[in-house]
């Protein structure tokens, strides 16, 4: 491999910036670059050792005064022989140091890059990879704390114990077989069948996950529902903290579907707001009625907002309705400063007939703040992101599928030895379970799957 380089911490101005460097040629290419202050050599630098010293142009020019340190392979991130440059952090000098570099025989790196070498060379397997990019990218502690522990390999060991009992029982096979003179004891169907339903139930428990890891890496899509001028906007500005939309005392300021991040209660909302679910015959208006009622169908979770001063209408009840064919979904009404002000709390009931009942009610007011909290804990007790995640969650599609497709074929050979079916054919879907696992670490995967993985990095990682 050739040698690489790439500026680590971003494109923004920042105190410190770093630079990391590696390949074959790290210590003669830092060499052309870095004069430490020390007078040593770059080989004489004592490896994993902040060293002061100037970094240098091609011509010698001194571009910044900064600190090196060395990593040789192959006890580095990478495998390989690495450098970092710790300089700071002007985006104009860290791209006059990276010029120097190239011109000192390193090339641009690519887009995650050096963690596709760390896979490579062995030092990382696929689901730790997928974790490396799930952690800078996560938006929730919990989010965080997963994509650490599975960075540390929580997720791969519990794959890899399924994998090596598979490959033990497919390596006893292929041994009686092919050394039938040996005195290798036969499989037995009952030992077989055990390997096999252990293997299941542990793919199954991993794909029990799915559902929780989606939501944990991509958000919660909850839509806010309701008649024109409930407070739809004000509750989504309100837990935006800004005014991200629009409110006026007109019906109907909203036309179309608005959406923003937030973090209530530790979870992380993918917060729709949608147009008033009204009857109209604005051609503007009946479009985004039609984007609410789309947005009504993908959601996780449904916050249905009636106005706590006028109370209950009949187009309430058919939102209501609506919102109750949601997985989850919560009652809110608003306007609660209002009612607090000698306004009497009109008196509601849930409509009959509903689907599902409401996971919880909440009375607030946007103005105020009042009853924001009491919002916050309904939906942590809804989706709870726990305090001690294990990293044994999936939180990819590609993930899901390789384990899907790995239980499908443990399935297949455990209905075949119940047939009575010969090994050999149970040994196939063993080895089909087996190349859907390596996918699923790297073992086997294709290099087209690599190059997807690592497609979603960025340079530098």
């Amino acid at each position: 491999m050739d040698t690489i380089a790439a500026v680590a911490t971003g494109k923004v101005p920042t105190a410190i910036g770093i630079i990391r460097i590696s390949g074959p040629e790290t210590d003669a290419v830092l060499a052309r670059v870095f004069r430490p202050n020390c007078q040593k050599s770059i080989a004489a630098l004592e490896p994993r050792k902040l060293f002061l010293g100037s970094l240098l142009d091609p011509r010698g020019r001194i571009l910044d005064s900064g600190m090196a340190v060395r990593f040789p392979g192959p006890a580095s991130y990478t495998g390989e022989d690495s450098a970092e440059l710790h300089c700071h952090g002007s985006p104009v000098a860290m791209g006059e140091i990276l010029s120097a570099l190239f011109a000192a025989g390193a090339r641009q790196a690519n887009a995650g890059e050096f963690t596709k070498r760390a896979f490579l060379n062995g030092k990382l397997d696929l689901t730790q990879a997928e974790a490396v990019i799930d952690l800078i990218d996560a938006e929730t502690p919990a989010a965080a704390r997963n994509a650490a522990a599975q960075l540390g390999g929580a997720l791969g060991r519990t794959v890899f114990a399924v994998y090596d009992n598979l490959t033990a029982l497919a390596s006893q096979f292929y041994a009686v077989v092919d050394y039938p003179d040996e005195d290798i004891q036969d499989l037995k169907l009952d030992e077989i069948q055990a390997t096999l339903r252990r293997a299941d139930e542990s793919l199954t428990r991993l794909l029990a996950t799915c559902g929780r890891g989606r939501l944990l890496k991509s958000g919660v899509r909850t839509a806010i529902i309701g008649r024109p001028n409930v407070g739809k906007s004000s509750l989504l500005n309100a837990l935006a903290g800004f005014d991200r939309c629009l409110v006026t005392d007109v019906p109907g300021t909203t036309r179309d579907t608005v959406e923003e991040s937030v973090l209530c209660g530790g979870v992380l909302l993918r917060l729709i707001d949608t147009a008033g679910i009204h009857d109209t015959e604005d051609t503007v208006e009946k479009l985004g009625v039609q984007r609410s009622r789309a947005a009504l169908e993908t959601a996780d979770l449904i916050l249905a907002v009636v106005d706590g001063v006028e109370g209950p209408s009949l187009e309430d009840t058919a939102i209501l309705d609506l919102a109750s064919r949601c997985p989850h979904w919560i009652f809110v009404m608003t306007k609660r400063d209002l009612v607090d002000n000698g306004v009497s709390l009109p008196i509601f009931q849930l409509p009959k007939g509903l689907l599902r009942l409401p996971d919880g009610f909440v009375y607030l007011s946007s103005v105020t703040g009042d009853g924001l909290d009491t919002l916050e804990d309904t939906v942590a007790d809804i989706f709870p992101t726990g305090t001690g995640d294990t990293g044994e969650l999936l939180t990819d599609p590609r993930q899901e599928d390789a384990v899907s497709r790995a239980r499908d074929a443990i399935r297949r050979g455990l209905e075949a030895l119940e047939s009575g079916l010969t090994p050999d054919v149970i040994l196939t879907e063993t080895e089909e379970a087996m190349n859907a696992l390596g996918e699923l670490t790297g073992r086997t995967a294709r290099e087209d799957i690599v190059s997807a993985i690592f497609s979603r990095f960025c340079v530098g990682k």
